[in-house]
Parts: C-alpha cells; structure tokens; sequence
C-alpha cells in the first residue's frame, strides 16, 4: 500500500469515526428530549422557561404569539434547547473519545476530568444565567418603559434572546477548562497568563459587551465571573498539571 493509499484510509476511518460519534451524541439527545416531551411536555418546559420574564411583566400582561405556528414551534425548540443541556455530559464524552485516540496515555488521563468540569461549568453558566441574570436584567429593561407602551413579547423573539444568553454564559463559563488545558498541554504557563491578567479583564469586558444586551446589569453578570473563573484556571492549572503529570515529567 502507497503512502498516499494509506493517508487517505486513515481520513476514511477518522470520518467514519467522527460519524459513528455524531450519530451517538444525536441518539442522546433524542432520548433526552423524547422524554420532555413524555413529562413535563414542550408547553410546561417552555412556561418554566418564561417564569423570568412573566414576573417581571406588569400584572395581567402575558406574551404574544405574532406567527401562525409559533405556538406549536417555540415550545418545540425550548425542548429541544433543554435536551440538549441535560445530554451535554454524552455529548462532551463523545467529542473526548473522537479525541483520545491520537492523545499520549498520561494524556487520556485529562478526558474524564474534563469532560465532567466543562459539563458542570457549562450547565453552571445556564443556571447562573437563568436564576440570576434574566430576572434583574428582566426588571432593569422593565423600568425604563413608559407607561404609555404595553409590554407584551413576543414568544420567539424571548426564545432567541434566551438561547443566545444561555449559550453566551455556559460557554464563558467554560475559562477554566481553557487555561487548565492550555497551561497542561504546554502552550503557554501560568506565569504568562498572570501577566497578561489586565488584558484578560478587558476583554471579559469588551465579550460581554458583545454578547449581551446593551444594559450593565448584564454586562456586569458576564464579565464579572469570567474575571473570577479566570483567577479559578490559574488555581486549578498548576494542580492538575502536577496530578496528571507523566514518570518523565516527574524526572
């Protein structure tokens, strides 16, 4: 077998493999959301979803529906959104096991580690983001109307603007896992990551002011906790280079 017969059989085989791995993390996700849809049901998930702004509207103000199928479709990608986050840990391990096969064994030792932090972190930054930054950043907006203005959102576009925070916070919360990777694999050390901290704040600053709406409660309700588990990665880092460290490494 030539060279080049054998490079592209190991592409074949590393497509068939990130197939089979897609297929997986897909069959999990469809098991997570057929059992949404079994109990508590798409329009009891989307409600547990608007309680942030429900509250925050004025007594006897609902949202609205403008679209003919949004009704039937809003509630169907809130169940789909929140399958996606409880099959999240299937999903990481999945994306680690296409990884590990081209790793060092001292460095399959980081799969399960991170797998199971950028879950939590992830799922962490949803919550946060839900139980804290929709209802003040909710009753910030709701101040500033007028009371001439009667304020009804419409169901899709709360569902975009939750999606986007909620993936915009679980993914920022995933800086530790970065700089415990960076510093591990050697890319850069913990001392260069300590002085460059002050760029690091501002661009936590300059994310949130892209991601999140033009307000400062939510800017600061991102920005903040990036800082914070930043400080986290450079704590963490050290540890778990030390821990996962090799007998070469070692000597």
């Amino acid at each position: 077998m030539t060279e080049e017969a054998a490079g592209a059989e190991t592409f074949i085989s590393h497509l068939v493999e990130l197939r089979d791995r897609l297929v997986k993390a897909s069959i999990g996700i469809a098991i997570a959301c057929a059992a949404l849809f079994i109990w508590p049901g798409p329009s009891h998930v989307y409600d547990l979803l608007a309680m942030p702004m429900v509250a925050s509207l004025p007594a006897g103000s609902k949202m609205i529906a403008t679209g003919v199928i949004s009704p039937f479709l809003v509630p169907m990608k809130v169940t789909l959104l929140l399958a996606f986050i409880i099959s999240l840990p299937w999903v990481f391990y999945q994306l680690w096991a296409f990884i590990a096969p081209g790793l060092y064994i001292h460095e399959k030792r980081l799969v399960l580690p991170l797998v199971i932090s950028s879950s939590l972190l992830f799922i962490a930054g949803v919550a946060f983001c839900y139980f804290f930054v929709f209802g003040r950043v909710f009753q910030f907006i709701g101040e500033f109307a007028p009371s001439s203005i009667a304020v009804t959102p419409d169901i899709e576009n709360y569902l975009d603007f939750v999606m986007s925070m909620c993936l915009a916070f679980g993914a920022t919360f995933e800086v530790p896992v970065v700089v415990v990777i960076l510093v591990r694999m050697g890319i850069v050390t913990v001392e260069k990551l300590k002085s460059i901290r002050s760029y690091v704040i501002v661009g936590a600053f300059v994310i949130a002011a892209i991601v999140t709406p033009p307000d400062v409660v939510s800017q600061l309700a991102l920005a903040i906790p990036m800082c914070l588990l930043f400080e986290l990665g450079l704590l963490v880092a050290p540890i778990f280079a030390r821990v996962t460290r090799t007998p070469e490494e070692a000597a």
